[in-house]
């Protein structure tokens, strides 16, 4: 559900959400106070996956006497790219400050819109008009998405230490640090630990990276404490000591104030002549800011999506019931879900929403050619379909004038979104191909030759296999194990994920459930493949456009 929050992973630094701020404001409202203009609040419905229940998550001030207001209190949502996040928010007049929405009185109009739609317009605005009152004009709402800063410093340190106490009996200490950031309620929470340095007092420990928002929470002046252990393989680590510092203190560098006594309030209560167990000193810090998927979604760069299917015989007769390609008018054959629940969510990121679609392992009229990357549009010139919809109409067309044959190629349509990726290597576009397929790929070798140059390039690959097929071979492509090579050649980047969609239908037979696991699963790896791409690429995100640049029609006044 949107609405939760990510949980963190203190030891690896790991923080799955992105927090995003909405901020809301309308224009021309309708009026529906006599002797004044209308009071409005935004009220915010999320909905979960796979439910059709909305409920409430957060409402704005109420402002007095305005058609055209700009709310102040914000929206904090967790944004995840992988998920379909519906919205709604509607609007009302208050007569009443009751928390009770029905006794708002006056419903003054609603919109729907998903949290990838706010992100992914331009410059992270969008304007939708409000609906939900027959014959009026309702005027509009305007959102304006902004990630939150702090969680993108990402700090990278060092430090030693000097004459640490000796704790072991046959030789020197084995120290580590442990990090931990201060909570408001004067708690503390583990955020990193250090490698182990073997038999000695004098360790250097290696660079690591944290995130600021993991050390302080995005407060430079939160205190941030370290204990420092003598590690022992029982895991009963002796304490040697602490010391307390800052994020702002450790930003200062290397300097005579980033030496720290380490000390052991225990010993120091025995031993009146106690000095300290040692000295931790910062040996170099530096902050970079650690670019992440909305950045780059927000300065432009677009998600062009490509679709392939397979057209092979081994799908059966479309006109049979047994058939995967079986055009049931009741519900969606797994090819239509598959391309739906994909689509669906990366169309808010391409703005032309015009997306290629090919098939592949098909004869086609009038001569019988077969061919493995051939424009279910039907124009050789001109292979994109309008919206997802249009995706859908031309593969159900192109369903009843193809035939199904073989044999199951996949390298012809990889190539071909190559050839489009190949062409815009500056961080302005990023190619998603989804192929669905039945069966085991006849042309494995030179598949693998594709992906491996594909990952060169600004491209992913989904392969989502549909029916009951053993899929075995296909997990070769995917590299999470071990990565995809050709003639000697291993791809720089994992750009395939594979999937069997067997393995998300729900056993109930909810078909958006189906769908929304399916689509979670393959997508999550996009925007880390994309932000792979660009880091090795030295590719930084355009800045967002402001305000002043927008259209008139996006601007928030």
């Amino acid at each position: 559900m949107m609405a939760s929050i990510g949980e963190f992973d203190p030891l690896n630094n790991i923080v799955p959400a992105t927090k995003i701020e909405v901020t809301v404001s309308c224009r021309d409202l309708l009026d529906v106070d006599t002797f004044s203009k209308s009071d409005p609040v935004v009220v915010l419905y999320v909905q979960g996956i796979g439910t059709k229940e909305w409920m409430e998550f957060g409402r704005t001030e109420v402002i007095d006497n305005t058609l055209n207001p700009n709310f102040v209190r914000k929206f904090f949502l967790d944004f995840f790219f992988e998920e379909k996040q519906n919205l709604r928010f509607d609007v009302y007049n208050v007569d009443s400050r009751s928390s009770n929405i029905s006794k708002f009185q006056d419903f003054l109009g609603q919109t729907f819109c998903t949290l990838g739609e706010i992100i992914g317009s331009t410059g992270g605005r969008l304007e939708k008009s409000l609906s939900g009152i027959p014959g009026k004009k309702l005027g509009a709402i305007i959102f304006a998405a902004e990630e939150l800063s702090n969680c993108r410093d990402i700090a990278t340190m060092q430090l030693c230490a000097n004459k640490l106490d000796k704790k072991d009996f046959f030789g020197k200490s084995d120290p580590f640090l442990v990090f931990y950031r201060s909570n408001e309620d004067g708690t503390f929470t583990i955020c990193h630990k250090t490698e182990v340095v073997k038999n000695t007092l004098n360790p250097v420990w290696q660079p690591f990276t944290i995130a600021v928002r993991a050390l302080c929470n995005g407060d430079y002046d939160r205190t941030v404490k370290v204990d420092v252990y003598d590690w022992d393989r029982d895991g009963s680590h002796d304490f040697i000591g602490e010391f307390t510092t800052s994020y702002r203190d450790f930003s200062r560098g290397q300097n005579q104030f980033n030496v720290y006594e380490v000390l052991n309030p225990k010993k120091k209560g025995k031993k009146k002549k106690y000095t300290n167990s040692g000295t931790v000193t910062l040996l170099s810090f530096k902050v970079e800011s650690e670019y992440t998927f909305v950045d780059f979604i927000r300065g432009g760069t677009q998600l062009n999506f490509t679709v392939a299917i397979d057209f092979t015989a081994s799908n059966g007769n479309p006109s049979q019931p047994t058939s995967l390609h079986y055009m049931n008018p009741y519900q969606m054959n797994a090819y239509a879900m598959a391309l739906k629940a994909v689509g669906e969510i990366i169309q808010d990121y391409d703005s032309d929403k015009l997306f290629p679609a090919y098939g592949f392992g098909a004869k086609l009229p009038p001569d019988g050619k077969i061919s493995h990357a051939f424009p279910l549009s039907g124009d050789n010139e001109n292979p994109n379909c309008v919206g997802i919809e249009g995706v859908l109409e031309a593969y159900f067309q192109s369903l009843r004038t193809v035939q199904l044959y073989g044999p199951t190629n996949f390298s012809p349509v990889i190539n071909q979104v190559a050839r489009s990726a190949q062409d815009v290597t500056d961080g302005s576009q990023y190619f998603v191909l989804l192929m669905i397929t039945d069966g085991v790929i006849s042309d494995m070798v030179q598949t693998k030759e594709a992906v491996v140059n594909a990952a060169a390039l600004p491209m992913s690959i989904i392969i989502v296999g549909v029916g009951p097929a053993k899929f075995d071979a296909m997990e070769e492509l995917d590299g999470d194990e071990v990565r995809v090579s050709s003639r000697g050649r291993f791809a720089e980047r994992d750009i395939v994920q594979f999937v069997p969609f067997r393995d998300y239908m729900d056993q109930s037979g909810n078909q958006v459930l189906s769908m929304a696991r399916l689509a979670k699963d393959v997508l999550a790896e996009i925007p880390e493949q994309l932000l792979g791409f660009m880091k090795t690429r030295g590719i930084e995100p355009r800045p967002a456009l402001s305000s002043s640049e927008l259209p008139e029609l996006h601007r928030l006044i």
